[in-house]
């Protein structure tokens, strides 16, 4: 399991994120404060407080590739 902090700015990034998250088969969760949603649902992450960063939990030990994807999205 991989653990990081994601922005999402723009409703182009949140599509760009799900469509990245969606070739995957394993699980991902975002967390923003007490709620979490699955990565791959559109409509959840917009239920999330956008304007903060997320916290991604990646639920695989073979994930390199995808968080390399991802790299424009996340925050140190």
């Amino acid at each position: 399991m991989k653990q990081f902090k994601l922005m999402l700015s723009s409703i182009n990034d949140v599509k760009d994120f799900v469509n990245i998250v969606s070739k995957y088969d394993f699980d991902v969760d975002l967390t923003s404060g007490r709620y979490v949603v699955d990565a791959k649902s559109i409509m959840g992450i917009f239920s999330l407080d956008l304007s903060k960063p997320i916290e991604v939990e990646v639920h695989s030990d073979n994930c390199d590739a995808f968080v390399a994807e991802l790299k424009k999205f996340v925050v140190e």
